[in-house]
């Protein structure tokens, strides 16, 4: 489901940049836990990353299941502060009623052509 998400800055897609890779995805029962691994220690992008991982699975997924998406620990400089915006239901639902933010995040699920 996430393989194909269009990485926000480059032409490639997560799967193709190794920020998502099979290994890091845990599915057990009625929960879905993803690892990723941000291009860059730094990566400004990490929580729109997340973000859009986090909104593919949501979508896709029925309702049952919980969706934890969170940086592969010990890649990134604000590991903690991106991780607890992702867990955090109320700011992901403030962020996708923010219509310029939800454009950005469908052009990342979006297919490319």
């Amino acid at each position: 489901l996430i393989r194909s998400i269009n990485d926000p800055e480059h032409p490639l897609t997560l799967e193709e940049l190794n920020v998502v890779e099979q290994v890091r995805v845990n599915d057990a029962e009625s929960t879905v836990s993803v690892a990723f691994t941000p291009t860059i220690p730094h990566c400004s992008m990490a929580t729109l990353i997340g973000l859009s991982i986090k909104v593919k699975l949501i979508r896709s997924l029925p309702e049952r299941f919980k969706v934890d998406v969170h940086i592969t620990p010990g890649t990134h400089a604000s590991e903690h502060a991106v991780n607890k915006q992702l867990a955090d239901k109320e700011r992901v639902a403030a962020a996708l009623e923010n219509s310029h933010l939800l454009e950005v995040v469908n052009q990342c699920l979006s297919a490319r052509s």
